[in-house]
């Protein structure tokens, strides 16, 4: 017997069961009226939670911004069909990579009656095809060789630069204990200068080498220098170390994200949580000072900015949220699959 030969009731019954793709119906408008228990795992909510609730809320807030919900059942009614690969929302606010099917749905007269929607979670999929591809070998063979870099340019900043003017530093001081007080206080002066000089440059030294061994320890060590005055708490369910260029990507991420904490937020707890989920790092920087609002889409804000490059440059997502008044979240994810060698 073919599927099409089906009594109506077993047709129902088997779309409802199947748990590998998400199968649910909209009305015209874009509300959902039907759920499956694929629909279920992949996005997380139950059917009660979710029907008559429109569809643009499985989008990234840009997508629907812009429109783009909107735009693809336009395209669906015109053309019958719409498919596309994108990002799409989990209802925990995580994302996941999502191969998509929208059909046109019309009745006998040729009026629209709906849409039919099939969506199939690739995360896992596109992770490793990426960690395969000459793409993604090159990606990390460039984070490494950034880090490599960093590292150099923090030891000689280190090395050289500071130990001189430490020097430089001891000896306006031996100096200004030999002149006469109107010309002591200009030497010492000068000091103080060289002093806070020195201190910045040991913060860029410490900045440009991340501390400890490996992406926790590192962390860890980060929030204790850093986010000194201020309560934190890191936690993770990470089975294993990611790869080396998984760990620099989130590591630089959370650096710039708890710097504009420190520096932006005023605010007076922060949390950093990683979990190992769909085969990468997922992430959330969290503080409780003044919000963040509005400023996802402001492509000037240059820390924002790279932020989102890092994170999507190696395959992943990023995105931040945060109303007046009531703390921001920073959140990511980053494939963690060993790239190839061969």
């Amino acid at each position: 017997m073919a599927v099409d030969d089906l009594p109506q009731e077993d047709m129902r019954l088997l779309i409802q069961s199947i748990r590998d793709y998400a199968i649910f119906m909209l009305d015209p408008h874009g509300r959902i009226i039907s759920w499956n228990a694929g629909a279920q795992r992949i996005k997380g909510y139950a059917a009660e939670e979710i029907i008559g609730t429109h569809f643009s809320v499985f989008y990234p807030p840009h997508e629907v911004a812009a429109g783009k919900p909107a735009m693809e059942l336009r395209a669906a009614a015109a053309d019958g069909r719409w498919e596309e690969e994108g990002w799409r929302v989990r209802k925990d606010g995580t994302r996941f990579w999502a191969s998509v099917v929208i059909t046109a749905l019309y009745d006998e007269r040729g009026e629209l009656r709906g849409f039919g929607k099939v969506t199939r979670d690739l995360t896992e999929r596109r992770s490793l095809a990426r960690a395969l591809d000459e793409r993604g070998l090159l990606l990390a063979h460039l984070v490494q060789a950034q880090e490599r870099e960093r590292r150099r340019i923090a030891s000689d900043v280190h090395d050289d630069t500071i130990q001189s003017m430490v020097a430089v530093g001891m000896r306006l001081r031996a100096l200004g204990d030999r002149l006469p007080e109107e010309h002591a206080a200009a030497v010492r002066s000068l000091d103080e200068v060289v002093e806070a000089a020195v201190a910045r440059l040991r913060d860029l030294a410490f900045r440009l080498r991340p501390p400890g061994d490996g992406l926790l320890e590192g962390l860890a060590a980060y929030l204790e220098r850093e986010m000194s005055g201020m309560a934190y708490e890191l936690e993770h369910d990470l089975p294993d170390e990611p790869p080396a260029e998984a760990a620099i990507t989130v590591f630089r991420i959370c650096q710039e994200a708890l710097t504009n904490v420190r520096k932006h937020a005023g605010a007076h707890t922060v949390s950093v949580r990683l979990a190992s989920r769909d085969g990468g790092v997922h992430v959330r920087v969290r503080d409780d000072g003044s919000g963040i609002a509005g400023r996802e889409s402001r492509d000037g804000h240059y820390g924002l900015m790279e932020m989102r490059e890092r994170a999507e440059t190696a395959g992943g997502w990023w995105g931040i949220r945060g109303a007046p008044g009531e703390g921001t979240t920073v959140e990511f994810w980053v494939p963690a699959v060993a790239r190839s060698q061969s």
